[in-house]
């Protein structure tokens, strides 16, 4: 009987192109700049601007990073514009929290950044061989080619049993 089933899937590619074509831009090394010295405006007055010390201890953090090796010039400059709203928030300024959570998480701060950024550490990566997080034996050199049946009452035996 005709029309009782599920209708067919289609069987069409996907045609529509990307709205904005891709741009290959060349790679380029740059240094950290070091946190500038300036004054600020402050009671009239210009006065010279003191870091806060979490602030470059937080400077550096970032210097030290592997995340680093890939700052262009202008990542290394948003990030300097980010060390003011760090030093604001270490300077009592709550507010400045939002906006420094958003802008670290674009240069991976956290696992999560990271992880979503599709960011992963080689050297952790080679450092196990491929035997996982803990070091032991993966489950293909602890199990070997055994295969697995299923027994009744779900258990499952291998081909030895």
């Amino acid at each position: 009987m005709a029309g009782t089933g599920p209708v067919p899937k289609s069987r069409k590619a996907r045609r529509n192109a990307d709205a904005i074509p891709q741009t290959l831009l060349r790679w380029e090394h740059a240094e950290a700049p070091e946190l500038p010295d300036f004054r600020v405006e402050r009671d009239g007055q210009l006065v010279e601007f003191v870091w806060p010390e979490r602030t470059r201890e937080w400077w550096q953090m970032w210097i030290d990073s592997p995340q680093a090796e890939h700052f262009g010039t202008s990542d290394w400059q948003y990030l300097l514009d980010t060390a003011l709203i760090h030093a604001r928030l270490w300077r009592g300024e709550l507010s400045a929290a939002g906006e420094l959570r958003l802008r670290v998480a674009a240069f991976g701060a956290t696992p999560a950044d990271r992880a979503r950024l599709r960011m992963v550490f080689a050297e952790a990566d080679g450092a196990d061989q491929g035997r996982g997080s803990s070091g032991g034996p993966s489950a293909r050199e602890r199990y070997g080619a055994a295969t697995l049946r299923s027994l009744p009452g779900g258990r499952a035996a291998t081909a030895e049993e």
